[in-house]
């Protein structure tokens, strides 16, 4: 799918690097913007094979039977009241995979961006820094803005998803300034990172940055939607590309395959006031362990998975190239999105 600019997918079918391929181009609309689908079949002689790639998105992935079967004998109890042991079971996993005290599960990314920006930015005109072309400030529908009251400070994206340090580092408001200026209180990075064709964030820069929060007095979080991505690709555990966070947003329902939900990561404290944000944002779930069974069984079955498509990315985008028209920076596939530029009008081959 062309969508801002790439084609992102996880569940890839089949691969047909031939000239019985069938490009039909329609409209759609997805984050609430126009974009273009191509869809793609293959032609048996004179009939046209009744099956379809879906390229919207990693996230129009189905459960597995073993992730229903999950779901019907999950344990489960309140949640709210903290007393859910298949959602106690999900959090502490993710916690220990990413080297953090405590997780929380929400129903979203969004939700996760959203409760740890406010839990770093707890007062109202706190400034963050954020990429120009991150999830956070371009597809949360300013989240932290209207409902946090929380200030924007958008640096500029390089192509591989990073912000220079030094566009960081003058981005931080002088404290002197504190009369006028909002004041920094949290830096965000992505990774990978999705407008910029799913490209890693390495953990020496992540480390870079951190240290820069640190010096500051900052907070770091990483929007860590695929997270998971980055650490197969780049051949890095997770904890080692989020050691520098002071919290996590990770989410299941992406490449993992899981129907719904995140999980946000940190210190103790940190969950402590992020479980009564998840409250007030109208978050807490009550026998939420039926859904947290499923995202378990993603989180053990399907990492192993994404290698894989990461390497059928590859060979897309490879076979992509060959057609007139299309454009695909194939030295940029680093995981499960095909950078590339728009078709021509009207494209149908």
């Amino acid at each position: 799918m062309f969508f801002n600019g790439f084609l992102d997918f996880s569940n890839f079918l089949s691969l047909f690097f031939f000239n019985g391929w069938s490009f039909l181009e329609t409209s759609s609309t997805c984050h609430g913007i126009n974009s273009q689908i191509i869809w793609i079949s293959t032609l048996n002689s004179s009939t046209m094979v009744a099956r379809t790639v879906d390229l919207r998105s990693d996230t129009v992935t189905k459960p597995t039977e073993t992730m229903r079967a999950a779901m019907a004998t999950a344990e489960v109890d309140d949640d709210v009241l903290g007393a859910d042991p298949t959602a106690f079971r999900l959090e502490s996993e993710v916690a220990k995979i990413t080297g953090k005290e405590a997780g929380l599960f929400v129903s979203s990314g969004t939700m996760g961006n959203l409760i740890s920006v406010l839990v770093h930015c707890d007062i109202r005109g706190s400034e963050v820094i954020l990429g120009d072309n991150s999830h956070i400030h371009i597809y949360e529908n300013g989240g932290i803005s209207t409902i946090g009251g929380v200030h924007p400070r958008p640096v500029k994206n390089n192509e591989d998803g990073t912000m220079d340090i030094d566009s960081i580092e003058v981005a931080i408001r002088d404290p002197r300034g504190e009369l006028v200026f909002p004041t920094t209180k949290l830096i965000c990075l992505e990774n990978s990172h999705a407008n910029s064709g799913g490209r890693c964030l390495s953990a020496e820069y992540t480390d870079r940055v951190g240290e820069l929060a640190k010096k500051n007095g900052l907070k770091l979080h990483i929007d860590g939607a695929r997270i998971f991505n980055a650490s197969v690709a780049l051949g890095v555990p997770v904890q080692r590309l989020v050691q520098a966070a002071d919290s996590v947003s990770v989410c299941l329902s992406k490449g993992l395959g899981a129907p719904v939900g995140s999980v946000i990561v940190g210190s103790k404290s940190f969950i402590t006031k992020a479980r009564r944000l998840r409250k007030t944002l109208g978050g807490g779930m009550r026998q939420v362990g039926f859904i947290c069974a499923a995202a378990f069984v993603a989180l053990k079955e399907n990492v192993e998975k994404l290698d894989g498509d990461h390497k059928k990315a590859k060979e897309l985008a490879e076979g992509l190239t060959q057609i007139k028209g299309l454009k695909v920076d194939v030295a940029a596939v680093e995981t499960n999105i095909d950078a590339n530029c728009p078709p021509p009008p009207n494209f149908i081959k």
